[in-house]
């Protein structure tokens, strides 16, 4: 069933150094597009969905190639606004083993960081839209990052779609006190709520108790009364978090925890051997977006995403490239990794 879905955010020009190279060792780079809501648009266009992202990019050719990546996977780019100066750069290094992976930005002062709300026709962008994405990176770029956002939230709850947001908190762009301010005023249009127990923290000011990503262990029930909590404050209809067990850069636990006001559900756990985590988050968002608009209940939406995004942590680059077939394959119990003939 296809459905017209839009995201909103900043697509970045990543720079990869070849393997598990250091910056400092790196005498060339693999150039990639990513970002946040592209990620989740490309992921739905895979699966079928009419998939709309919308950003602001330069005319030049750096800003032409970001679009052409995006057109590669059937992502519409119509809504695209064209001006600016800059595509934000950032830079990637692979971690493993005990070593982590880490992550340069040179995104100030981008396209869409610069823009006005006033260049987008939000009305004409959800007409006929079911589903609107976006995270909490979008309004920490800039104070009109922000404002961007909130003008695309108010007009898709006008257009009768359902909001979902990524909290996907940023600390080198801003303070948990400004996240806080600003994410806590954007939670009254949103329906669907993805983040971490760290995002969930620093954006929201909700932490369960006794949790600690770096020891390598979760308890899942922790996080039953501080979705409770949520939902109760902003009248959410689902709260969803992924949970990484992070034993080391390259093996990590991988599951995800639901509540939809009537049940708290875990979902079933993948030991993850990582060829690329960045965009693992995405494609989880996306998993569970696709299969809500497919009309599956709270469960099987979020065993999708979890198996989706197992599947992406296999993938180089930020883009999850797998099929609605292979990911449900997953879901149905063929964890083997045998050759498909």
């Amino acid at each position: 069933m296809m459905s017209k879905v839009v995201t909103l955010g900043e697509i970045m020009l990543r720079l990869s150094t070849p393997g598990y190279d250091r910056f400092v060792q790196a005498e060339s780079f693999d150039a990639i597009y990513g970002g946040g809501e592209a990620n989740v648009a490309v992921s739905l266009a895979n699966y079928g969905h009419e998939a709309y992202y919308v950003t602001k990019l330069p005319k030049h050719e750096i800003g032409q190639a970001a679009v052409n990546a995006l057109r590669k996977y059937g992502v519409d780019t119509s809504y695209i606004v064209r001006g600016g100066d800059r595509v934000g750069i950032y830079y990637s290094e692979t971690g493993a083993s005990a070593r982590p992976s880490k992550v340069i930005y040179d995104r100030a002062n981008s396209a869409i960081a610069m823009a006005e709300p006033s260049e987008f026709d939000f009305d004409k962008v959800f007409e006929g839209a079911k589903w609107f994405h976006t995270s909490g990176i979008t309004p920490a770029i800039s104070e009109n990052g922000a404002k961007i956002t909130k003008a695309a939230m108010i007009a898709a709850k006008k257009a009768g779609a359902t909001v979902s947001i990524d909290l996907n908190y940023r600390k080198k762009l801003w303070t948990p006190a400004q996240a806080q301010k600003v994410m806590t005023d954007l939670m009254q249009y949103v329906d669907v709520c993805i983040g971490n127990e760290e995002d969930a923290s620093l954006c929201l000011g909700f932490t369960p108790e006794g949790l600690d990503v770096t020891k390598g262990s979760l308890d899942a029930a922790a996080y039953e009364t501080i979705f409770k909590q949520m939902k109760e404050k902003f009248g959410l209809t689902h709260v969803v978090s992924t949970l990484r067990e992070s034993y080391s850069a390259s093996d990590n636990g991988w599951s995800a925890v639901i509540y939809d006001g009537k049940e708290f559900y875990h979902s079933r756990e993948y030991e993850l051997r990582i060829v690329d985590r960045v965009g693992g988050g995405d494609s989880f968002a996306a998993g569970l977006i696709s299969a809500m608009l497919d009309g599956k209940g709270s469960k099987e939406a979020l065993e999708f995403a979890v198996a989706a995004s197992a599947l992406k942590h296999t993938v180089k680059g930020d883009f999850n490239l797998m099929s609605k077939e292979e990911v449900q394959t997953l879901v149905d119990g063929d964890a083997s990794g045998r050759v498909q003939r």
